[in-house]
This record gives structure tokens, C-alpha cells and sequence, in this order.
């Protein structure tokens, strides 16, 4: 990581370690690694895509539609919560757990009944002795002790909390390079962070989101969750179910509606957008902005999202031109670290087996 970028949190009881990392990247690319061994953690969030996958909404192995869109996982370990909106899930060690052996929606569907075949598979390959041996050197059955599936999931966490994305354009241009970006992507930077647009309110600091944690900080109000104005579906406030956002778990009506600010690194490579991926392109989105929410005027979720009463204070209407909207877009577009989607570092391991394997 550049020096200017503050340490993540890191769990005492999962510190960060090359070998875990490397299990775990070849975890995260085996589909192996589900109950019916069609699908890995790749599935839905793609190296070439900034770690989403550039569906509307994700689906897991039994063919079962995820109700939200996938998110990126570069930067993860900076994030107060992990969700679009579960304010309990703060860990990502709680958070690999979900997809793995969730039900509701099932993604990778790995349950009592498979648990035991999908593990057997994995020791099955060789390549997992040595790896899981490198990895927990304390252990002395590490692959096929009790501790196997603990293992799985802090080998994962490991390599999302290593998954790290600071070498854009824009990072550039801040490091003193003040050629880096364009001059339509400076004028795109003064309006996103003015007080007629807003948009720095949410999406602010060196993970371009208001959802941040580090070492240096010490949160002392709630982790933020915001209503945009997307929906209003009953004339208040009203989000069309599942997609709820806090609500799902609070049950407060004030919640409704409310998901966490993403941050907006490599924003250009993760759309569609919004929680659930109903937003199609980054001009639509500040559209919406610019209109103060979104007014749906046919079914099946007509309403007047600028109407919404739990609407954020700071989603307010604004004029914009064309030209003003293109300057934006060139700036969320320099957020876009290029390195990361090419890096060796957090690619398939699994390919190069097979070249190695397939050479003459």
C-alpha cells in the first residue's frame, strides 16, 4: 500500500499473513468451493470488473437470483459494515460465512447435507497440502482436522483484506503528478466535491466513502447508511421488498430505505448500479441525483422518490448541463485503478496450473 493510506483493522485472532492470503486466493477461485461445484467466490466478483460482476442482480449456484447487486470487495477491509445494509456485519470473517452456507438466497450452497463431500474435494488436490500446511504451520492437520472450515473461512478473509486498490489517476494526481488527470476529469472533481452537487458528503476521504474505519480512527456515531430517493412505493417512504436496506433488520420505519454509501474506486467498472442494480449507466445516476430522486411513473414500482420523507437531507435537486455531466463522469472514471484489474497478485491461480499442465 502507498504510505499515505492508514492501516485497516486486523483481527487478533486472524492476523494478516502472505501464506493465508495465498490459500486463500485459490479458495476464492475454486468452484469446488460450493455445494454443487459450479460456482466460486469469483462467480460474482470479477478481477476484470473491479470484483463485482456486472450483473443486475447475482446468481448462486441452485440458479437462485441474489435481491441485491453484487458489490466490490478492493478496499473491503477499510469498511465499517459489509453489507448494503446490515449494520451488524462488520468483520469480514462474519461476512464469508454468508455466502458460503447461506440459505436465503443460497449462493454458494454448502450445507450440512454437503459439507462434508465439498471439503472432501478440496483434499482431494494436491496443491491444498502444501498450501494449508504453509498457511497454518501450527496446526498439525490443518486440511482435515476440526479446524478445516475455520481455516476456509480466515484463509478467504485474508485475501479479500489483502485486496487492496490506491493506483488510479486520481491517486496520482494527488501524489503531485497534476498531469494525471484530464481537464475535464478536474472539472468533474471541483463539482463532485461542491456544495451544489453534494456528492462528497457521502462518498469522502481516501476510500471515497463516509463507511470507513482504520487504525487512526476511533468511530464514535453509528455507521451511516443513507436513502437516496430511489423509491417510494406507498406515497412515504416505501422500498419494494426484499431491498429494504436497514429496515430489513431494524423494523424502525426511519430505516426504510437506507443502504450504505459505496465507495465510488473503480466506480466505472461496477455497473450496473444502486442496490439493486436498477440504475443503469453512471449518467443515469446523477441524473437521479440532479432530479433530487427518482420519479417511476410505470409499474411495477410506480412512486416519487423526491417525495420520500426518510430521503437523505443531502439528496437535493440541482441543475446540471450535459457538458457539467460528461466533466463528472471523466472523474469517476479516473478513480479507476487499472493495476488492479490486471495485477498477478489477485488473479486465477488456478490457470496457470492448467498452462503449466497443458505445456509441451
Amino acid at each position: 500500500m502507498p504510505g499515505w493510506v492508514p492501516l485497516p483493522m486486523e483481527p487478533s485472532n486472524n492476523p494478516i499473513a502472505e501464506e493465508k492470503f495465498q490459500l486463500g486466493r485459490h479458495l476464492f477461485y475454486d468452484t469446488d468451493l460450493s455445494g454443487n461445484g459450479t460456482i466460486s467466490c469469483e462467480s460474482c466478483h470479477q478481477q476484470d470488473k473491479a470484483f463485482t460482476d456486472g450483473r443486475v442482480r447475482p446468481v448462486g449456484a441452485t440458479g437462485e437470483v441474489h435481491p441485491r447487486n453484487a458489490q466490490s470487495i478492493a478496499n473491503a477491509a477499510w469498511l465499517r459494515t459489509l453489507t448494503w445494509g446490515n449494520p451488524a456485519l462488520t468483520e469480514i470473517e462474519q461476512q464469508v460465512v454468508v455466502p458460503l452456507f447461506g440459505i436465503d438466497p443460497v449462493e454458494h450452497g454448502i450445507n450440512e447435507a454437503n459439507q462434508d463431500m465439498v471439503l472432501a474435494r478440496l483434499q482431494e488436490k494436491p496443491e491444498y497440502q502444501s498450501l494449508f500446511a504453509a498457511a497454518y504451520p501450527e496446526q498439525d492437520d490443518p486440511l482435515f482436522g476440526e479446524l478445516a472450515w475455520q481455516n476456509i473461512v480466515r484463509s478467504l478473509s485474508s485475501f479479500v483484506r489483502g485486496m487492496t486498490s490506491f493506483r488510479s489517476d486520481f491517486d496520482r494526481y494527488n501524489a503531485g503528478d497534476v498531469g494525471a488527470l484530464s481537464a475535464s476529469a478536474k472539472r468533474g472533481m471541483n463539482l463532485f466535491n461542491s456544495e451544489r452537487l453534494e456528492c462528497f458528503h457521502c462518498h469522502e476521504g481516501y476510500t471515497l466513502t463516509a463507511s470507513v474505519r482504520d487504525r487512526r480512527i476511533t468511530p464514535t456515531v453509528p455507521a451511516p447508511f443513507n436513502n437516496t430517493g430511489l423509491y417510494n412505493i406507498d406515497g412515504i417512504s416505501g422500498y419494494p421488498a426484499p431491498n429494504t436496506g436497514k429496515y430489513e433488520l431494524s423494523g424502525n420505519p426511519a430505516d426504510m430505505g437506507r443502504f450504505r454509501p459505496q465507495s465510488l474506486r473503480n466506480v466505472a467498472l461496477t455497473a450496473p448500479y444502486n442496490h439493486d442494480g436498477s440504475t443503469a449507466t453512471l449518467r443515469d445516476v446523477i441524473r437521479n441525483y440532479a432530479a433530487g430522486g427518482r420519479n417511476i411513473t410505470t409499474p411495477p414500482h410506480v412512486g416519487d422518490g423526491r417525495m420520500n420523507v426518510n430521503k437523505d437531507p443531502f439528496i437535493v435537486s440541482f441543475t446540471i448541463s450535459e457538458a457539467e455531466i460528461d466533466d463528472v463522469v471523466a472523474f469517476l472514471e479516473s478513480l479507476t485503478d487499472h493495476e488492479l484489474i490486471n495485477d498477478p497478485r489477485y488473479a486465477n491461480p488456478w490457470l496457470d496450473v492448467t498452462v503449466q499442465d497443458t505445456a509441451p
